[in-house]
Order: C-alpha cells, then sequence, then structure tokens
C-alpha cells in the first residue's frame, strides 16, 4: 500500500470541496510554494441531481468573493429576478432588492465548471477514488489521512495530510467522527423532481416560483435552461407508492395552467426522482467534550444541511468556504522551514479557528437555516393555525414595501441578520392574527379548508360577537408560531 503526502487532503469535489480547493491554492503567492492539496472524488462524470440548481444572490457574492464567478458562463444558467408565490390561483411577485440577480442551472454542468477551476489550481491535484476509510495515528487517533482506490486500480493508497475536509454531501460516511451522540440529519419529506419542456411556463419569467397547494408540501419551479423548466414537488414522508396519481390528482389541479400539461408530459416521459430534504444543525467542530475524532473538519452538506425550499444550501456552503479561507490565510501563508513543523500540524491552534468559524457564520447560515425550515412548515402546513399563518404571510407579501424587500433579502443571502428574520417573522405571526378579525372566512356552515375556499364558498366578516373566539384563536395561533421559530433559534444557538 502506497501513500502519498500532502498539506491538505479534499474529500468530496463538489459544490463545497471544488470551490474549497480553489480557494485555498489561491493563499500562497506565487513566489512561495503551493499548498500541496489532494481533491479526492469518486466519480469525475457530470453529476446528475435534481437539486442544488437556484443559487441566490449571496451564492452569487459568494463566488465572485472567489474569484469563481466565471463558472456561472456557458453553462447556459438563467437569470433569477426573485420569486413568485401562487396560492389559490393568486400570484405575488417578491423581487430580489436592487440589481441583485441569482442564477439557475443545471447542478451538474455548474459542479464541473467548479471541477475545472481546482483542476487548473496551483498546486491541487484531483483525483478519481473512492475513499475507502480515514488513516489516523495509532498512538494518539488523530486523523492523518484518507485511505482511497483510485479508479480502475486493485489496490488501496494513503493519501496523508496534516488537515482533512470531508465534504462528501448528505450522506457523508465521516459525520460520525465528529462525536458521539450527535443528533442525525432529520427527514419530514421528500422532493420529487422532473424537468418540464417548453418556454413560458412560468406565471413570471425569470422568478422562482412556489406553488402552495392545500393538503401538500410546495412546489418549486424555476428555469434551468432556456426550454428546460425544473419543477420539484414536496411530498411528505412515507412516499406514496403511485407517485403518478397522488401527483395528478392531488398536486397538479393547483398548479398555474401553463404547467399542468408539461407536468403530465413529463410524468409520462420521464422517470420521476426523488431525495429527501434533511435538516442537521452545525455543531462545532474540534471540542474535546464530543469525543470527536482530531484532524477532520466537514464541510458542506456533511457538516449542515437545511430544507432546500428557500434554494439556500449553496449560498451557505460557498460563504463558508468564503470565511473559513479568510481565518485560515494567516495559518497557511506560513511558510514551514526543515527546522519549522507545517502550521496545520497545530490542532490547538486550528481548534480555535474552527470555534470562530462556527461563530463568524452564524450571522449567515443560521438565518438560511430557520428560515428554510420556518417558511416550509408555512407553507406545507396541514393545520389550521398553519394555515392561518400561511394566508397571513401570504397577504403580508401583498403588502409590498419592506414587507417584501425585508423576507427576500434575508431569503436571497443579501441580509445575514438573524434579528431581522426574527423581525419579520413574529410580524407575520401578529398579522396573520389582524387578517384573522378583519378578513373574510369561509361561513360556519361550510368546513374551514383550502378546498373550500377554492369553490366559492359563501364568505362572511368576522363580527364583534365572533370575537372572543377568534382572541382564543389568536393565542393559539400566535403559540404555534413560537413552536415553528424557537425550536429552530435554539438549534442554532447551541453549540453541540
Amino acid at each position: 500500500m502506497g501513500s502519498t503526502q500532502y498539506d491538505i487532503v479534499i474529500v468530496g469535489a463538489g459544490i463545497a470541496g471544488s470551490a474549497l480547493a480553489h480557494a485555498l491554492s489561491t493563499i500562497r503567492p506565487s513566489s512561495a510554494p503551493p499548498l500541496k492539496i489532494a481533491l479526492l472524488e469518486r466519480s469525475l462524470a457530470e453529476p446528475d441531481r435534481i437539486v442544488g440548481e437556484l443559487l441566490q444572490p449571496g451564492g452569487v457574492h459568494a463566488l465572485r468573493a472567489l474569484g469563481l464567478e466565471w463558472t456561472l458562463e456557458d453553462i447556459g444558467a438563467i437569470p433569477v429576478h426573485g420569486y413568485c408565490v401562487v396560492r389559490e390561483g393568486q400570484a405575488v411577485r417578491i423581487p430580489y432588492p436592487g440589481a441583485n440577480e441569482g442564477r439557475s442551472f443545471h447542478h451538474g454542468r455548474f459542479v464541473m465548471q467548479l471541477r475545472r477551476a481546482a483542476l487548473a489550481a496551483r498546486g491541487v491535484e484531483v483525483v478519481e477514488a473512492t475513499v475507502n476509510d480515514l488513516v489516523e495515528c495509532e498512538a494518539t487517533g488523530h486523523v492523518i489521512g484518507a485511505r482511497a482506490t483510485r479508479k480502475g486500480a486493485g489496490h488501496s493508497e494513503n493519501f496523508l495530510a496534516d488537515i482533512i475536509f470531508a465534504a462528501d454531501g448528505s450522506t457523508s460516511k465521516f459525520r460520525k467522527a465528529l462525536g458521539k451522540n450527535l443528533s442525525s440529519p432529520s427527514v419530514k419529506s421528500h422532493f420529487v423532481g422532473a424537468v418540464l419542456e417548453g418556454t413560458g411556463l412560468l406565471p413570471i419569467s425569470q422568478h422562482g416560483t412556489v406553488v402552495l397547494v392545500p393538503g401538500s408540501g410546495p412546489v418549486l419551479m424555476y428555469q434551468i435552461e432556456e426550454n428546460d423548466t425544473r419543477i420539484l414537488i414536496d411530498i411528505k414522508s412515507p412516499l406514496p407508492r403511485d407517485l403518478q396519481t397522488y401527483i395528478k390528482e392531488k398536486v397538479v389541479p393547483f398548479l398555474p395552467s401553463t404547467c399542468q400539461i408539461p407536468v403530465l408530459n413529463a410524468m409520462q416521459k420521464q422517470r420521476l426522482r426523488s431525495m429527501p430534504n434533511a435538516f442537521l444543525p452545525a455543531v462545532m467542530q474540534g471540542q474535546p467534550s464530543l469525543d470527536g475524532k482530531s484532524g477532520l473538519i466537514l464541510l458542506g452538506d456533511a457538516w449542515n444541511m437545511r430544507h432546500p425550499l428557500t434554494g439556500g444550501g449553496m449560498t451557505v456552503a460557498l460563504s463558508d468556504v468564503v470565511e473559513l479561507t479568510r481565518l485560515l490565510t494567516p495559518v497557511l501563508s506560513i511558510i514551514p522551514t526543515p527546522d519549522t513543523p507545517s502550521p496545520l500540524a497545530d490542532w490547538s491552534r486550528l481548534v480555535l479557528i474552527l470555534h470562530e468559524w462556527h461563530w463568524s457564520r452564524k450571522p449567515l447560515a443560521a438565518m438560511v437555516n430557520i428560515l428554510s425550515v420556518a417558511l416550509y412548515d408555512l407553507f406545507g402546513g396541514d393545520d389550521h393555525n398553519l394555515r392561518v399563518l400561511q394566508q397571513g404571510c401570504f397577504k403580508y407579501f401583498e403588502l409590498g414595501g419592506d414587507c417584501v424587500t425585508g423576507p427576500v433579502s434575508l431569503l436571497s443571502g443579501l441580509a445575514p441578520r438573524p434579528l431581522l428574520l426574527m423581525y419579520h417573522f413574529f410580524r407575520v405571526a401578529f398579522y396573520s392574527i389582524w387578517v384573522l378579525f378583519t378578513h373574510p372566512r369561509p361561513s360556519p356552515a361550510f368546513p374551514h379548508s383550502d378546498s373550500d375556499i377554492k369553490k366559492n364558498v359563501r364568505m362572511i366578516t368576522p363580527s364583534v360577537g365572533d370575537y372572543p373566539a377568534l382572541f382564543i384563536e389568536s393565542i393559539c395561533v400566535f403559540w404555534t408560531a413560537c413552536v415553528v421559530f424557537g425550536p429552530l433559534l435554539w438549534s442554532e444557538i447551541r453549540w453541540w
């Protein structure tokens, strides 16, 4: 079994791994010896996934900071200027502030561009190999490398380094190495995806579209090429046995009319693909109390996941790379000599950097994580209180002005301010209560459900006599908002 020594080994050449390899290679000036970096990837063929195709403006800014904005070129990427939310046939436009815009594209093409950047980076060796295990120091258990088998080889070899980054995705085999008794990803639903053919399918061109479907999860649509539109249908676990029938009966009737026939056509031509929508809060890495492996750092979905409804995953991953590179620059800029060890070998120093990284990334990462799950709970809510909050949220957007600019600045990763998120979330909660008291609702003779509203049943405006019951109902609605927001906030402010 052969061994090769590097400064850094990165496992996984996806979004986070490829961007990190490029970013770390630029730290040392051209006059100094480059960092020797190994980027290991099981398959260098173009990936084929149904998510990771919508990059928010905050992610575009992160790419620009890394000098990688060119990776969005020549892949058929579509500019995205904001969102459109559709409820009961009504649409509200939520534009990005100013001249900011995102991009949507085929995931695999974007990944291949990032890999090209890594291949061209100074000191980076991209290796197509399957990582089988970590290599640990027998005396201390410190991770000193990765054991991998190159494609076509009949034997494994050791890729040794002072520090190992694991960016091997949502099904990471190294997550448990962070420590004992850590939470596993929680899965509430799955996205079922297909590609719709044709143009002009969306209610508002070049806007991500979220359709709120009564009795089911939300539907997300966006263009990924001129004639291709991605549709992601959220279906709560467990998945029904007959997906096509479920979608035809429960989802298609609530989609914009321009999309209904293309969806039916896509189901006949394509195999419906699904992926779990997982939530995994980030833990502070390098803490002795967790009894985790030293020498290993997790990145991307291997470490932190959120619901993909808001398209914030790549923005968080790329921003993490920007912040981590900034913090590692003083260490990696030091050129080791025969008389001085590599600065990366000082794990105690890296632990301090990991601690700072954990909290410095929080304003953006926590905000995106909380918003993604909170919006999903509201948009996919199937009990009465959540439907009240959903209606209040939609009507809040209809107010325009700051009621749109504030939330979309958060969603797009342009305003990393968790307190602003809290402000707008509870404004929505209180506005939902206001809507309860002031807006028409179905007559008590009919069940209070979205399907009945769609049938145009008789609507009545609450009278003073209804106020006592509405007051009790408003307390329940506000409590539900707290139950949605509170645990998510706690998952972000704790470190374990």
